[in-house]
């Protein structure tokens, strides 16, 4: 072995150096039979050495590897000593690699034994693979209390004592009902272990994320009707990369689960089912529900393919088929006696990543909240989608409401609560900014790198499919676009069918009511108004001139706009008649009439939010003219 280090060592140099060119034109063929781990030549060595670096590159620096299995996925298996010897070899490659091999299951077949590792990197105390998971479901489906059991360690008392750690507002501690998009961690190191450990009732997120290879991150949106407008925005915003959907077993599929499963298949988002509450649901309503909701899955709107997980190989099938996005495991726990939550804990570790980093490719963050903190300046949060951004990176930040972008410096970066020097593609984090007021900043915008000389738009054509709608939709209607963090009310300008009812698909023509965003080609979007939803993609976008930000203005405010058109004319006629000293005195006695109603309207209700306004720009215009010609005493 020492003469195999001497070679292997400066290989795995070599590989560090050539992270991009070595993985290109290698043929693994040589490497494919199930007894290639058994006794492993020198070429053959390096070449699974590649091979294992590139999956667990692949995979976000964490793989499932097979032993005993053939090439073309027979599983014959192997004897008892091959089979310890390729676990050697694997647990040496592993180690060359700096990554921990942990068995995941391990089975008798007909010709010896056939097992599955999960081989994971350890990596620095700055970086731990992130994975979002958006928690969804009806009120009162028991969504904060599970995610308080899983990140604290302690079971529920029955009676909300879980869910309480969570909650951000007072009146959300008073009424049980989440109202806010949360966000819980669920630390797991390089072998499998939960790292979550609360002190004093609290975490501390910076001792998970150094000692996790792999963070979970839960983005516990609300449940209730009434904050439909949150959930839409955390499921489009927070770029999640799996969905949980929360079924209570007593309740079964009521109120909003529908909503959520179907957002959730309109924005291709995997979806995994939790059925809460099973120690206190009776044995008959909880198969009646488990099959209502098997049906539902089995659908021709959803088109998945349910499976019950109740031991650690179903969990372990689930987790390696589940990126397909057809299977849907579905697990039945108990957040008072914790029944099953082991295997849910199993099933998060195995997760794997959906988000590519692209970090070859410029930088692009997108910006979903905005905080001042006191001491430090403006702060943003959001999540990166391409490319790697470094402190001291100077990014555009826009688009402002004119549609420009401005250059701004980054001062620190936080992940999870925990200081870095870089952030890449797929991660979240906190970035805070030098020279700028949280004014200034919304949610929607994004920073970009300069040389993507970035464009704001105000119109473009999407291609829509109406997933429900009481009557028709036709130009001119106007609802609420979701794509990405963006959340505008956008205007149907134009359609390719007069109008469309619930299941038609036509290709349409938007434009931003209030301002310009930054939008690409391909990105979902969600389009919603009371019960009316539509989803579809982003096809063309439209350069916007001056033109369109007048034809925006004129659309947003008719009335506003044509009373101002009526004083400036009726202003510039007053002009008129004291140039040319005729009909002046019929003229000036209206205007003061209209004064002088005006007045009486503004003594009656106030200064109006936006009355006020008006009827100051008839002052400021009439005024003038009033005090230098005063009007005839008959």
């Amino acid at each position: 072995m020492a003469e195999n280090g001497s070679i292997i060592i400066p290989n795995i140099k070599q590989l560090h150096e050539n992270d991009h060119t070595s993985t290109i034109n290698i043929d693994y063929s040589n490497i494919r039979g199930k007894s290639i781990l058994v006794s492993p030549s020198e070429d053959q060595y390096e070449l699974l050495l590649k091979h294992l670096k590139e999956r667990i590159q692949d995979g976000g620096s964490e793989t499932i590897f097979d032993i005993g299995i053939s090439g073309d996925g027979s599983e014959d298996g192997l004897k008892e000593d091959e089979y310890e010897a390729s676990l050697a070899t694997l647990q040496s490659l592993a180690a060359t690699l700096e990554a921990d091999c942990v068995l995941l299951r391990q089975t008798k077949v007909d010709h010896g034994l056939i097992g599955q590792y999960l081989v994971r990197r350890r990596l620095d105390r700055q970086d731990f693979l992130e994975i979002r998971v958006a928690v969804v479901g009806n009120v009162d489906a028991g969504k904060s209390t599970l995610l308080g059991v899983l990140t604290h360690g302690e079971l529920d008392n029955g009676r909300g004592l879980a869910r309480q750690k969570l909650f951000r507002h007072k009146h959300e501690a008073e009424t049980g009902r989440t109202s806010s998009v949360g966000n819980d961690i669920l630390g797991f190191d390089s072998v499998g272990n939960v790292v979550n450990k609360p002190e004093h009732g609290s975490l501390d997120w910076v001792k998970i994320c150094e000692k996790s290879s792999k963070v979970i991150t839960f983005i516990d949106l609300a449940g209730h009707e009434r904050y439909l407008k949150t959930t839409v925005f955390g499921m489009t915003g927070h770029a999640p990369d799996f969905g949980m959907l929360m079924v209570g077993a007593n309740a079964g599929i009521v109120g909003m689960t529908k909503e959520h499963l179907g957002l959730a298949l309109a924005l291709s988002v995997p979806v995994f089912v939790v059925v809460t509450k099973i120690d206190m649901c009776p044995p008959n309503i909880l198969q009646e529900n488990l099959k209502l909701l098997i049906r539902i899955l089995k659908s021709p709107g959803c088109r998945k393919v349910p499976v019950t997980v109740k031991t650690p190989d179903d969990v372990v099938v689930s987790a390696t088929n589940f990126v397909s996005e057809r299977l849907c495991p579905i697990f039945q726990v108990s957040n008072v006696t914790g029944e099953n939550l082991n295997l849910l804990k199993m099933f998060l570790n195995l997760l794997t990543a959906r988000m590519t980093s692209h970090e070859d490719e410029p930088a692009e963050f997108q910006i979903d909240d905005t905080y001042s903190v006191p001491g430090v300046g403006t702060v943003v949060s959001g999540t990166t989608l391409k490319g790697v951004i470094k402190l001291n990176d100077i990014l555009l930040l826009g688009p402002d409401p004119l549609g420009r972008f401005i250059p701004i410096a980054i001062k620190s970066i936080h992940r999870k609560r925990m200081p870095v020097r870089e952030v890449r593609g797929g991660q979240t984090a906190s970035f805070a900014l030098k020279k700028i007021k949280r004014s200034q900043i919304r949610k929607g915008m994004v920073m970009v790198a300069q040389v993507l000389n970035p464009q704001a738009c105000w119109e473009f054509e999407g291609e829509i499919l109406v997933l429900h709608h009481p009557t028709t939709i036709s130009s001119c209607y106007q609802a609420m676009v979701h794509c990405g963090s963006i959340r505008q009310t956008a205007s149907i300008i134009s359609m390719s069918q007069d109008c469309l009812r619930t299941g038609d698909k036509a290709l349409v023509r938007f434009r931003f009511i209030k301002h310009p965003e930054y939008i690409k080609p391909g990105q979902r979007m969600v389009f919603r108004e009371g019960r009316t939803k539509a989803v579809g993609n982003v096809i063309k976008l439209i350069p916007y001139s001056s033109t369109t930000i007048i034809q925006t203005c004129r659309t947003n405010k008719p009335n506003k706009i044509s009373q101002n058109r009526q004083n400036s004319s009726s202003a510039i006629q007053l002009l008129d008649a004291t140039e040319t000293n005729s009909s002046f005195e019929g003229q000036t006695s209206k205007q003061e009439n209209i004064l002088q109603k005006s007045n009486k309207r503004q003594n009656k209700k106030g200064r109006g939010r936006r009355g006020g306004r008006s009827h100051n720009t008839i002052n400021s215009i009439i005024q003038p003219l009033s005090e230098q010609n005063p009007p005839i005493k008959l």
